[in-house]
């Protein structure tokens, strides 16, 4: 871009905020260019708890606007993203010595009516004695609700935005730093650095939006070299993956001594999914890991309330990420807001900067950056994210059991969980995966559990995948299902095409 044609926005992070911005202002006629400096979601926003939810332990703190635009948003994404957000149905055993029975009735009251809509089954009480979904608990848990909020693939989530976002004009730099910015001749001038090729260019933009997640304040102080005012937080959280605890597709929701809660959550199929943590991060951000006390803590938490122990020796996987949270002077980790902020500097060419967040509000947020950067940017299409489904979404109805029995007749060469899991991460694109296929065979090679070459390329070609963990840990979970010899194997293939280093 030359001094004479800058980009309108240069978004920095390619998380689900950055993401979803750059989505939100390419669809509105907004020139865009979104610069991450690694791969899509390879930090903070791979790392949730993987749920769309109105946020249920906020009502304590009276977080009332922010569960409500939450569980507003929960009933649209199930309709714009069918094949990545799904029901689903928790558990809320209740313990007496705890959260009285009373409280918890009253908070799920609140919780089903301050969404307008009703999409979802509501609350119920439950006697854990006589329902199944009791059998895997502790005898001494007689009492217990139900409720419901939803599942996501919170990768797929940001890619699937950031690839609408190409294909609405954005253009996407993955593995690629903005080293510096500057303040020149009314627009900022921004440095690149391109990690894969190592080459440096400049580029111009009017606007930069500062969604750099953990590196949020960093990026305002280092790299654009903007005073920062509001503080982030970071609070690191972290989650185990054990063999399936238990049958049945319910999640139980745990309350803790400590008034935390944790989650147990039905995974690829054949695992379940325990966290999260909440532990002060003093360092500075980057790459984190889990603990032996968070494994211990998330094992501890399971043992109180299920029949079934387990131990650091259970888990098979765990992963680790850093909120950066608003800093509002709360006293524990646990307590601080999910809220976000956005902070607007315009002290020459604006800079835009968001604090907090939560991956279900990603859409609104993305429309309350917009609506502040009005007035510094040219006129605009209307607000649109609101009604047009994410890649692969459109399906008839949002109804997804009724799209995989067409993918099932049209592709019955494909083995069931297969066909289930292509429909669930590609949705309707999953014929451009697919092609002309008529047999397993004609998919290629395999890499281990039932990924092929075929699916492979498509990453490749469509989403942006240059590695091996950018397939099996971000664009799937696949590595769970993979051995070394064939993530080895994977790798070769990428080097092959010159793609991931060997």
């Amino acid at each position: 871009m030359t001094a004479s044609a800058p980009y309108d926005l240069l978004v920095i992070g390619g998380g689900i905020n950055g993401a979803g911005i750059a989505r939100d202002a390419a669809g509105r006629g907004l020139r865009v260019l979104l610069c991450e400096k690694g791969d899509l979601a390879e930090h903070t926003s791979s790392a949730s708890t993987k749920l769309i939810h109105g946020g249920l332990r906020y009502l304590e703190r009276y977080e009332f606007r922010l569960v409500r635009e939450a569980l507003a948003e929960r009933e649209r994404l199930m309709r714009l993203a069918p094949h990545i957000v799904w029901p689903l149905r928790f558990v809320l055993p209740h313990d007496a010595g705890l959260r009285p029975a009373w409280m918890l009735r009253l908070g799920l009251f609140l919780y089903d009516h301050l969404s307008r809509l009703r999409a979802l089954p509501g609350s119920r009480s439950l006697r854990l004695t006589r329902d199944g979904v009791g059998a895997p608990l502790q005898p001494r848990l007689t009492r217990g609700f139900a409720y419901s909020d939803c599942w996501v693939e919170d990768s797929r989530l940001v890619v699937l935005n950031a690839l609408d976002a190409v294909e609405r004009g954005a253009v996407l730099r993955t593995r690629t730093a903005v080293e510096s910015a500057r303040r020149e001749d009314g627009a900022w001038t921004a440095t690149l650095y391109d990690t894969v090729t190592r080459r440096r260019d400049s580029v111009r933009a009017k606007v930069v939006v500062n969604a750099a997640g953990p590196w949020v304040g960093q990026t305002l102080l280092q790299t654009l070299s903007v005073e920062a005012r509001p503080k982030v937080r970071l609070v690191k959280g972290s989650h185990i993956v054990v063999r399936r605890l238990y049958p049945g597709d319910q999640a139980y929701i745990l309350q803790q001594p400590d008034r935390r809660i944790v989650f147990a959550i039905p995974y690829e199929r054949d695992f379940t999914l325990i966290g999260t943590t909440d532990v002060p991060y003093e360092a500075g951000p980057g790459p984190v890991g889990i603990s032996v006390e968070e494994t211990r803590y998330l094992c501890a938490c399971i043992n109180r309330s299920f029949a079934r122990s387990i131990g650091p020796d259970d888990v098979v996987w765990s992963f680790s990420g850093l909120r950066p949270l608003y800093d509002d002077a709360a006293e524990s980790a646990s307590a601080v807001t999910r809220d976000y902020v956005l902070d607007l500097e315009t002290e020459g060419p604006p800079v835009l900067s968001v604090f907090g967040g939560k991956i279900t509000t990603y859409r609104r947020l993305a429309e309350h950056v917009l609506e502040k950067l009005r007035p510094h940017l040219p006129d605009w299409k209307p607000a649109w994210t609101g009604q047009t489904p994410l890649p692969g979404g459109d399906m008839e109805e949002a109804d997804f059991d009724r799209f995989l029995r067409r993918v099932a007749a049209q592709y019955p060469f494909l083995p069931e969980a297969t066909a289930r899991r292509l429909a669930r991460a590609y949705g309707t694109r999953i014929a451009r995966l697919l092609g002309d296929a008529a047999s397993l065979a004609d998919l290629g090679e395999t890499f281990g559990g039932d990924l092929s070459a075929r699916e492979v390329d498509y990453l490749v070609r469509e989403e942006r995948a240059r590695t091996s963990d950018d397939i099996l840990w971000r664009r799937s979970k696949l590595g769970l299902r993979t051995t070394r010899d064939e993530v080895a194997r994977l790798g070769r293939y990428l080097s092959a095409a010159g793609l991931q280093r060997p």
